[in-house]
């Protein structure tokens, strides 16, 4: 375990962070429709943009919050360290889950706003369908399964290329483009735009990401075996400040979208 910063400034930041991602994958969507009809173009662009700006932002706030961005990856990070005795706590995953969605619905709004569109109309993009299920249940897996996997062999440090990339590459191998995280996809219910979905197609969506994640976990515990239970009195809390603690946490927690 190592110094943190306090959990207001965390949970700020992770409201912050991902109230930029939805901005950035909203805004790239309308920009791109307003440049060409062309649906492979626009998915182009709107995927680029994702994966420099989520890139960015992981490496930005990553030392601060963990920069899960992602109440999936949050409950996926309480989950395990039940086991080791690291956060985040039940009172962390509280203050994380709200700030990201409350982030997510401003990060819609704000892109709605700078391109002059009604600032809350909801999506009337249908997305139900079985298949859209599935391929969320495989994105967030593979997502978490990334995320945990780089932090048991020791490689957290490039969570932001990798993370940024495999959510690239995701909206391509997809058909869902996914979405593989709760706060966004509640966000993106906001905006009635390129990157919109509708409410009704939401809570299928949210139920196949949940699943998604504990199937993450389960081919991270294949993989790289459980983490280790930790007696919390032998928990040695390493000198030095937040800064310091950087890397540590990355390993902990993962980093994300």
């Amino acid at each position: 375990m190592s110094a943190r910063a306090p959990l207001v400034r965390r949970a700020t930041v992770e409201g912050l962070g991902t109230a930029a991602l939805v901005t950035v994958v909203v805004g790239s969507g309308i920009q791109a429709t307003e440049l060409t009809r062309d649906i492979g173009v626009q998915l182009l662009a709107n995927s680029l943009a994702t994966v420099f700006g989520l890139g960015v932002l992981i490496a930005l706030l990553a030392s601060v919050s963990g920069a899960h961005f992602n109440p999936a990856v949050t409950l996926a990070a309480w989950f395990t360290g039940r086991r080791t005795g690291d956060s985040p706590t039940l009172r962390d995953v509280a203050a994380y889950v709200p700030a990201q969605v409350a982030g997510a619905i401003a990060g819609a709004v704000a892109a709605d706003a700078m391109f002059g569109k009604p600032l809350v109309h909801f999506s009337t993009h249908d997305r139900s369908a079985g298949h859209l299920w599935s391929a969320e249940v495989v994105a967030t897996a593979g997502l978490v399964w990334l995320i945990f996997g780089l932090a048991r062999a020791g490689r957290a440090h490039l969570a932001p290329v990798l993370v940024a990339s495999y959510i690239g590459a995701a909206y391509w191998f997809t058909s869902s483009t996914s979405f593989a995280n709760p706060a966004v996809t509640i966000g993106r219910a906001f905006t009635d735009t390129f990157a919109g979905i509708a409410p009704a197609s939401v809570l299928p969506f949210l139920a196949a990401q949940l699943i998604g994640a504990a199937v993450g976990l389960g081919l991270t515990a294949v993989c790289f075996g459980r983490p280790a239970a930790v007696d919390e009195d032998e928990v040695l809390v390493p000198h030095g400040g937040q800064q310091d603690a950087a890397p540590a946490r990355l390993a902990e927690e993962g980093a994300l979208p």
